[in-house]
């Protein structure tokens, strides 16, 4: 199984306090590389990988999770998850903004979603 990335995700309350965290995160070299309004993602320009996102709330789940973590095989892991018996939070699913991914919580209570990106082209997570 490989992780792509590890993410955390901060709620907040307000568009306004998501320009701040973007400015006051712009001052230790991250930028922003997705926004959709109701959730922004900031990385390091050097290293990718290195995220944080802001959420003033979740537009297709019941709950804004507390990080995220992006896997090779999304529906692998989705499959390992349930045969576990932990609670899936949200069913395995495409968004629209080119993601597959499902919610978890994870022993300590936090809500963790697990995705991965689709291929452009043929659909599949990858």
């Amino acid at each position: 199984m490989t992780i792509r990335r590890v993410v955390p995700n901060v709620q907040v309350e307000s568009e306004k306090a998501m320009v701040n965290n973007r400015d006051f995160y712009g001052l230790l070299g991250f930028e922003e590389v997705m926004n959709l309004g109701w959730v922004r993602t900031l990385a390091s320009p050097s290293n990718p990988t290195a995220q944080i996102s802001f959420l003033t709330e979740e537009r297709t789940a019941p709950v804004v999770p507390d990080l995220s973590v992006e896997v090779e095989d999304v529906d692998t892991v989705y499959a390992e998850v349930v045969a576990s018996g932990a609670e899936i939070v949200r069913e395995l699913r495409d968004e629209e903004w080119g993601v597959r991914r499902f919610f978890v919580r994870d022993p300590n209570g936090r809500v963790v979603n697990v995705l991965g990106h689709r291929d452009r082209v043929t659909g599949a997570a990858r």
